[in-house]
């Protein structure tokens, strides 16, 4: 029997600008299973980053409910959501959030040490798919913003986590960088049943997903 990893019921988001007020998210329902890729789409503007930075606790629903592992999260408090993230979830955001004062190695071991773990072959494996060996000790403000990207990417995964949010995260990489990201993504997907939910406007990287959501119009289509 599969494991639901997300589960949104009826979930709502909007805020006031001024007199009007606008509807970001409408009762959205959505379900994503252990193991499972999915894509979202939508125009820019629309909401895709919002209804990831719900998933991953940074923002609260208007209203609605959000399970993640089959537990509603609606009464969890700070250090829960802490407890998830850091041995759950993989993020990779739009601006990387990298931390400055750590070079590259320490910016991808760092979700290893908040779950007292060591350097694994897989952090190995990390470091030689994405490009990254020459550039362990460098700082990772001294890079370019691919290199920066692929460092984020790294950090997602070390952990080899339950559940990825990507938000474009081939936003800053060539053609031939991004087909390799992807192809590593799916990889964790298939040997460590990741579930992956990914905002992208690439056709090419969506179509490594399995499944593809639409987001229009505060609706989710599949």
């Amino acid at each position: 029997m599969s494991t639901s990893v997300i589960t949104l019921d009826k979930i709502c988001k909007g805020f006031t600008d001024g007199d009007k007020f606008h509807q970001v998210l409408d009762h959205v329902d959505l379900h994503l299973q252990r193991g499972d890729t999915v894509a979202l789409t939508g125009p820019s503007g629309c909401g895709k980053s919002t209804l990831l930075n719900i998933i991953a606790g940074f923002e609260r629903p208007t209203s609605g409910t959000l399970s993640l592992l089959g537990a509603p999260t609606t009464q969890w408090n700070d250090a829960r959501w802490s407890e998830f993230r850091h041995q759950q979830l993989g993020v990779v955001f739009q601006q990387f959030n990298l931390l400055t004062p750590l070079n590259v190695e320490d910016n991808i071991a760092f979700p290893l040490h908040l779950n007292n773990e060591r350097w694994t072959p897989w952090c190995d494996h990390l470091v030689d798919t994405l490009g990254l060996c020459a550039l362990r000790k460098r700082h990772v403000e001294t890079l370019s913003g691919g290199q920066q990207q692929r460092v984020a990417i790294a950090r997602a995964l070390a952990h080899k986590p339950a559940l990825l949010l990507a938000d474009e995260p081939t936003g800053n990489l060539d053609q031939q960088a991004s087909l390799e990201v992807m192809r590593l993504i799916c990889a964790l997907a298939a040997e460590h049943h990741t579930s992956i939910l990914m905002v992208t406007h690439s056709q090419e990287c969506a179509e490594f997903m399995q499944r593809r959501w639409h987001l229009d119009l505060g609706k989710v289509h599949e």
